[in-house]
């Protein structure tokens, strides 16, 4: 997590807490270590967030310190509940405690009877979930995409075939049966799509691609607008 974000969701924890909350505690969330979140809340202090307490004692956000609110309508607002139903169908498991963490800000933040859409459950999202692949870290794939880093995988295609691949990862596409990775493929020269329930093993590499994720999506998207063009054209006699 970068420090910009992770700043924002300590005021987030202090904020819904309703004891003080020790810095291992919100380490233990945010999967850092302690002292990484002293450094923070010392940050967070220099820029004036009333955050009070300290070591051994936690912390605790001073009312009146308000975040910019969230304008939603009450169809955007059932838009946010069932995109965070949606998620329960990924088999990403850090997406779908991301989304429990939505539902309790949101819901902290709205007044009723908007705040019942969460609580009563009025809308679902039905149908059979895609199981969490077992060799790769979905959440590790997103962050890659974010940091533009590359990734080293063994991969099993359809015939079964299995080959070593470093990856520029870009893009990930959620299916009801798996998540598909697309990347460039440095063995192959192109974009490519790689299942994750064929992915046997997958770790980042101590390397990047900074500043191309943009241009490389861009292939990715002319390659399958050209496809769909290919697709309604007429077939020639």
């Amino acid at each position: 997590m970068r420090k910009a974000s992770r700043l924002f969701e300590i005021i987030q924890i202090v904020r819904l807490a309703k004891k003080p909350v020790t810095a291992a505690d919100i380490a233990r969330q945010l999967e850092v270590t302690p002292r990484s979140i002293y450094r923070d809340i010392a940050a967070l202090q220099a820029m004036r967030v009333p955050i009070e307490g300290g070591r051994g004692i936690g912390y605790i956000l001073r009312p009146g310190f308000t975040l910019p609110p969230l304008m939603l309508s009450i169809e955007e607002t059932e838009a946010i509940v069932l995109a965070l139903a949606l998620l329960e169908r990924t088999g990403d498991t850090g997406l779908k405690q991301a989304a429990k963490q939505v539902n309790r800000k949101v819901a902290a933040a709205l007044p009723q009877p908007l705040a019942r859409l969460f609580s009563d459950n009025a809308l679902h999202a039905w149908g059979s979930a895609a199981p969490a692949p077992d060799a790769v870290d979905l959440a590790m794939v997103r962050r890659a995409i974010r940091d533009e880093q590359k990734l080293v995988l063994d991969y099993r295609d359809e015939y079964a075939r299995a080959t070593e691949r470093v990856i520029r990862p870009v893009a990930l596409v959620y299916y009801s049966q798996t998540a598909n990775i697309v990347a460039w493929c440095e063995l192959r020269q192109a974009i490519r799509n790689f299942r994750a329930d064929r992915v046997e093993h997958c770790e980042p590499v101590d390397d990047f691609f900074l500043g191309e994720g943009e241009r490389l999506r861009g292939l990715w998207v002319e390659g399958w607008a050209a496809n769909a063009r290919a697709a309604a054209q007429p077939a020639a006699s």
